[in-house]
């Protein structure tokens, strides 16, 4: 910051250190962490590694070490990547134990082992078999069957055409397989445990116990879980054979069971939403089940919706004590659960929490968090009692990126509520114009970028985020809606999406705009909604039922629900059942509620940003409401992003999306944006 007084310029022109270039320039998004004896592992996906996602130790002394070579931009050498496309989604590529990991590797989809390295290189030798279909095994959640030496339980997602031909789609079930490589050579040693199901999830075993998520179409994960468990039988050669004795322990078509475990004396724990919230459970004898929180629970969310792998909430720290993950109006917090259920806070900053994972040292855990003012970054909370009174010290295990500006250019969000329609309250994170060497002349008022989760069923992050901080600085103000159907408000509030996608996100989006119009923190002439995948859907909803916004931004969006009933992956095909109708015997509502069939409702500017290689949304979504825009005449720029999937992970895409959405608002709004910016090739009308 200067000591000079701060310029006089337009909302939206004002310069910033935070580019679109400084976003991704040595970033990465730290994802799934572990704990090996001292030693502590996550992965992190690095933009300028062409999106890779690269495995990171940090030693016992303190230094941290990537498993994978340096990223070759020539492509002359193999780039790993832990990443497996299991659900599509993926999450859950990868474990370690004594040194060893064991990764999913993005290109081919195989499990490989990397053993640890004696003063040298440690290469991925790869430990399931090829195939002539190109990612025709995927494998996600894998762990260590300590009753059977030697050996691997995860799940395993088939696309090979005998499966698919005789499912009619990719076949997923829970396996074992030999850590030594020999199913490379003879398949037949990958050993089926469970199948029959349209999906299993989260296996996890202590002896011979293995239990396991499971359930079937059209339900989500959050929708509806079974939590399953058996008892594994071995072979005359000591090997995994069967299951036998399946019971269902807890789940149903109305309740949402996640992230199975065993505690310390062997009980089986987990997470299930039968109360309304996610609270932990855990079966006290057989078939009988008790909450773990004393009074049958609360009202908070300790769990969330199942959309990757890998995903953990809770964590043993000592015999019947638990570290979990709350969430409660939109904001994490982490508590400790005592054996006599007394549940209490723990003090800490955070408030967004995606990973919670024991140490193994009875008061030590890892957890990936953040604060408005901190991103997300892998930490060591040390939980201890003061005066009877849970305390934490925290110690953070990776430096964020160099050279971001100071706390004076991050604009802090406020936790909003606000009324919709039919009295119903909806709920956002309201970000501000934040530039401490720029003032907007008198009387002027932001335009507002109306930001929209993906999913439907997700929420907003209630922690820093470059990306939404590279608005603010330039004098935007934005809102992250979290509409009716996000998770973390009870699956009530969850439920208000069923049977109204394209209504109810639709009215809160618009309602979020009015409510912060009205209270004049934006200029209502110059609101603008932008959001990814579902996000997207509602956009060009927004846009087409609606005329609260004068521009709009879908990435990657949803432009006809029919389309995408026929045309997507396995994991979401019978998502719209619940949230639009069943198909094709609902088809006039599909038709009523897309925007593709109501292109006479188009009136606003449009920027369409996609991904070529998107299997989730297909790029023919985007082409045909580009060309519906172009028919009618309306401003609107398009750009493909070759070789991207389903979100943007490669540096030059990212920089590209963000600059050329920051000069369509300034076209559509009347700014000159203070960066150079290459005008998009193509745009019509702007």
């Amino acid at each position: 910051m200067t000591d000079s007084a701060p310029s006089i310029l337009p909302y939206g022109s004002w310069p910033s250190p935070i580019t679109a270039e400084s976003l991704v320039r040595g970033a990465a998004a730290v994802g799934e962490i572990r704990a090996d004896g001292d030693d502590v592992w996550w992965s992190e996906q690095r933009p300028d590694e062409g999106g890779r996602t690269v495995l990171v130790r940090r030693s016992s002394g303190g230094g941290c070490h990537d498993l994978f070579p340096p990223f070759d931009p020539s492509g002359e050498r193999r780039n790993w990547n832990a990443r497996t496309l299991v659900l599509e989604y993926g999450g859950g590529a990868w474990a370690v134990r004594d040194g060893t990991v064991v990764f999913a590797d993005l290109a081919d989809q195989r499990l490989h082992r990397v053993d640890p390295a004696e003063g040298g290189e440690a290469l991925p030798v790869p430990i399931t078999p090829a195939l002539s279909t190109e990612r025709g095994l995927r494998y996600s959640e894998v762990s260590w069957l300590d009753a059977f030496p030697g050996w691997l339980l995860c799940v395993r997602e088939s696309h090979e055409p005998d499966a698919v031909a005789g499912h009619g789609e990719a076949v997923d079930e829970v396996v074992a397989l030999p850590i030594d490589g020999s199913a490379v050579e003879d398949p037949s040693r990958v050993v089926v445990l469970a199948a029959g199901s349209d999906f299993v999830h989260s296996p996890v075993a202590r002896g011979a116990q293995v239990a396991w998520l499971r359930w079937d179409h059209p339900r989500m994960p959050w929708d509806g879980t079974e939590l399953a468990i058996a008892t594994l039988l071995a072979d005359p050669s000591g090997a995994p054979e069967r299951l036998v004795d399946l019971r269902v322990v807890a789940g149903g078509a109305k309740e949402s069971v996640v992230q199975p475990g065993f505690l310390a004396d062997g009980t089986l724990a987990f997470c299930t939403d039968r109360t309304g919230w996610w609270n932990p459970w855990r079966e006290v004898r057989e078939g009988g089940l008790e909450p773990m929180i004393a009074g049958g629970g609360v009202d908070l969310e300790i769990g969330g919706p199942l959309w990757v792998g890998g995903l953990r909430w809770w964590a043993e720290l000592a015999p019947g004590r638990l570290l979990v993950c709350a969430r409660s109006s939109g904001t994490d917090s982490l508590a400790v659960l005592e054996p006599d259920g007394e549940l209490r806070a723990l003090d800490t900053p955070f408030t967004e929490v995606s990973q919670v994972v024991a140490a193994g040292d009875g008061h030590d855990a890892l957890v990936v968090a953040g604060t408005p003012t901190f991103e997300l970054a892998p930490m060591i909370v040390d939980v201890l009692d003061d005066d009877e009174w849970p305390i934490a010290g925290i110690e953070q295990l990776r430096r964020t990126h160099d050279g971001r500006p100071d706390r004076s250019w991050i604009s802090v969000p406020e936790a909003i509520e606000f009324e919709s329609a039919d009295g119903r309250r909806a709920h956002g994170l309201w970000y501000p114009p934040t530039n401490p060497e720029v003032r907007a002349p008198h009387g002027d008022r932001p335009p507002l970028v109306v930001m929209i989760h993906g999913g439907p069923t997700s929420a907003a992050r209630h922690v820093l985020s470059w990306a939404k901080q590279f608005w603010t600085s330039r004098g935007f103000g934005v809102v992250d809606v979290d509409h009716g159907g996000s998770t973390g408000y009870g699956r009530p509030f969850r439920e208000l999406l069923d049977g109204a996608w394209g209504i109810v996100d639709v009215e809160d989006a618009a309602a979020a705009a009015r409510h912060l119009a009205e209270r004049g923190a934006v200029d209502p002439d110059r609101l603008a909604i932008r959001g990814g995948s579902a996000g997207g859907f509602t956009t060009l909803a927004a846009l087409c039922f609606h005329d609260t916004f004068a521009a709009g931004a879908s990435l990657f969006g949803i432009a006809d629900l029919s389309a995408l009933a026929t045309d997507t992956h396995k994991f979401e095909s019978r998502y719209l059942d619940s949230l639009i109708g069943r198909w094709p015997e609902d088809r006039v509502i599909y038709e009523e509620r897309s925007p593709i069939h109501h292109t006479d409702g188009f009136s606003a500017p449009l920027i369409v940003l996609q991904g070529s290689e998107d299997a989730v949304v297909p790029p023919n979504q985007a082409e045909m409401i580009v060309a519906a825009l172009a028919d009618k005449s309306i401003p609107h720029a398009y750009v493909l992003f070759e070789g991207e999937g389903h979100g943007f992970r490669r540096a030059d895409s990212i920089v590209r999306a963000l600059e050329a959405e920051l000069w369509f608002y300034g076209q559509v709004f009347g700014f000159e944006a203070a960066d150079e910016i290459e005008p998009v090739a193509g745009a019509v009308g702007l």
